[in-house]
């Protein structure tokens, strides 16, 4: 019961303004009917500028991706980290977005390819296609006229090289070089760089200084020299893997003059080499650093640096320092690196945890395909992603994928056209683990089969809604 003061207040100001407020009746609808009054809203998008990798789920618009349009204005870093199991279309997804991003005039893509079957890399078919031919790495032919990469490259700056082969001896080693080592190594390679100008050094030059080291080197530091040559010995040893061991031929040389590094598309095929050794961290760390000092230069060409099974890098504390710097370093002269690993689990509680952790910070965009439910958890904590992503990434089929763009979450399906279908649905491909070619008709066969299911679907949301109705 309201009192006669409030009555009266209300009925006064009616009459000199009008009725002000008024009561909504309430309304008995449908599903349906409510959907079509209050229509669904989506994320924005990124843009309309770049490459065009598919179709956002939820909204249907078109989903355009380019980290160099993006640079600056929507990300902080164009990096990128692609996740997910085998067969979910990470290695699709690659393909395309590389011949996409090919079209532009003033794009350079290098890719270390890991895998491979029939004798060579998963990316042998699109280098052909472009008339291009893979710099494959493999020992057994370096040694007869085959690609050699040199650590000792002029190109590299001395500095740049001291670091490369502390790197390789830690890696083989499995732990840091203490002061002694190190300091055997620093004369050796000094030593080498001064007395060795009428041709390239390479790595043979710096076993046997620290074989056989000289008198100057000891007495510079007040030390016996039988010391110095101690101090020498392993990092002798593991540099002479690489000499007359099983990686020999690849490094011991000069560098082949056959690369072209001013190719558009640049693949090291490295797929003859055993990805559970040790000889691959070694192989990065080396093209790497080879990259960092003869590819990337400040020309105005946006490159985008591509690795498979990134893992080797992430997980090796030595390897990514130096990943580390070449993505600082990339980032003022264009450079996008690409990582693509399978598992998050797989490099963040690995002996690299520390640096792992940098590497993603740095990784602005990230695309995780489907993943069991417990990985999914883990993945959701480390990139902090937003609890209905984490739930629908174990539900995501093949193709389909949640991209997170600095903090820009979407459920995105990866469309390919059929020019590009011929070089991405092969055994190396998109079913990386799948025995059979995706043809053009199993794919129709697979969309006949989506439409079907989403029309049973919609058919079970009218049977509800028509309950509804009736009980309205």
């Amino acid at each position: 019961m309201r009192d006669p003061l409030s009555a009266l207040s209300d009925a006064f100001t009616a009459f000199l303004f009008g009725k002000v407020e008024t009561t909504r009746l309430p309304v008995r609808t449908s599903t349906g009917q409510a959907q079509a009054v209050y229509l669904p809203t989506a994320a924005p998008g990124l843009g309309d500028s770049g490459v065009i990798i598919g179709r956002e789920v939820y909204s249907g618009k078109g989903y355009i991706y380019d980290p160099f349009q993006l640079y600056g204005q929507q990300l902080p870093a164009p990096h990128w980290l692609v996740l997910g199991e085998s067969g979910n279309g990470k290695s699709a997804l690659e393909k395309t977005y590389v011949l996409r991003q090919l079209r532009f005039r003033d794009r350079q893509v290098v890719v270390l390819d890991a895998q491979g079957e029939d004798g060579v890399g998963e990316w042998n078919l699109i280098a052909q296609e472009l008339g291009l031919t893979p710099i494959r790495l493999d020992p057994t032919s370096a040694l007869n006229g085959g690609i050699r990469l040199n650590p000792l490259d002029p190109a590299i700056t001395t500095t740049g090289q001291l670091a490369l082969l502390r790197t390789i001896i830690e890696v083989a080693m499995g732990h840091g070089l203490d002061e002694r080592s190190g300091f055997a190594l620093k004369v050796a390679h000094a030593f080498v760089n001064e007395t060795k100008t009428d041709r390239q050094p390479v790595l043979m030059d710096i076993v046997d200084q620290l074989r056989h080291p000289e008198p100057e080197s000891a007495e510079a530091m007040n030390v016996d020299i039988d010391d110095v040559r101690a101090w020498g010995l392993d990092v002798a040893l593991v540099l002479d893997r690489l000499v007359d061991g099983d990686l020999r031929g690849m490094f011991d040389g000069p560098t082949s003059a056959d690369i072209d590094l001013d190719a558009p598309l640049i693949v090291f095929d490295l797929s003859h080499i055993d990805r559970n050794s040790i000889a691959m961290p070694i192989l990065m760390a080396i093209v790497g650093v080879w990259l960092e000092h003869t590819w990337i230069r400040p020309d105005r060409k946006k490159r985008i640096f591509l690795v498979e099974e990134a893992w080797h890098i992430i997980n090796s504390p030595f390897v990514a320092q130096l990943f580390q710097r070449l993505l600082k370093f990339g980032r003022r002269l264009g450079l996008s690196f690409v990582a693509v690993v399978h598992h998050l689990s797989d490099v963040v509680d690995g002996a690299a945890a520390r640096e792992a952790a940098a590497i993603l910070k740095m990784a602005s965009t990230r695309t995780i395909y489907a993943q069991k439910a417990d990985e999914a958890r883990a993945t959701g904590r480390v990139l902090g992603l937003p609890r209905w992503a984490v739930e629908i990434i174990p539900t995501l089929t093949p193709g389909i994928a949640v991209w997170d763009v600095n903090g820009n979450v979407q459920v995105v399906k990866h469309l390919i056209t059929e020019a590009e279908r011929p070089l991405v649905f092969t055994d190396r491909a998109m079913t990386e683990s799948s025995p059979v070619d995706l043809l053009p008709e199993d794919v129709r066969a697979a969309e006949l089969e989506a439409e079907q299911r989403a029309a049973r679907m919609e058919n079970q949301q009218r049977l509800t809604e028509s309950s509804e109705s009736t009980v309205a």
